[in-house]
């Protein structure tokens, strides 16, 4: 079964993704904070009822995980510790590239959105001539 992500961003795109096993979901999600290691994300939220709101805007990724006690994931963000809890569904959306999205829908529908990109390398600096 092929899920669509949608967020502000998406819409157009009609993207695919792949539903994870929730057996998989701790060890994928360890495997995944690895990979990810430097990498920014932006956190959306997305419910019929309160629209789409962004939780979080490229901060610098520190982990993110699945709990199956308390039943949560946890983002790990600088700044920022966003928890999901009681997740139903978790998609991935990535290619021969890389991650690029995770969707995870919570038991209230609520959709919340993680993307992640390489942080903005910064021209090296100018050189001056010591005089």
């Amino acid at each position: 079964m092929q899920h669509q992500l949608y967020g502000a961003q998406r819409r157009d795109l009609a993207m695919t993704a792949r539903k994870l096993d929730k057996r998989q979901w701790s060890t994928f999600l360890n495997g995944v904070t690895r990979m990810l290691e430097g990498k920014r994300a932006e956190v959306e939220v997305a419910s019929l009822r309160l629209g789409d709101q962004v939780e979080a805007e490229w901060l610098p990724l520190l982990g993110i995980a699945y709990d199956s006690k308390d039943d949560i994931v946890e983002v790990a963000l600088e700044g920022l510790d966003h928890l999901i809890p009681s997740p139903r569904e978790i998609y991935v959306d990535d290619d021969p590239l890389g991650l690029w999205t995770f969707e995870i829908v919570n038991a209230d529908d609520v959709r919340e959105i993680i993307r992640f990109r390489d942080p903005l390398a910064l021209p090296a600096p100018a050189r001056t001539s010591g005089v």
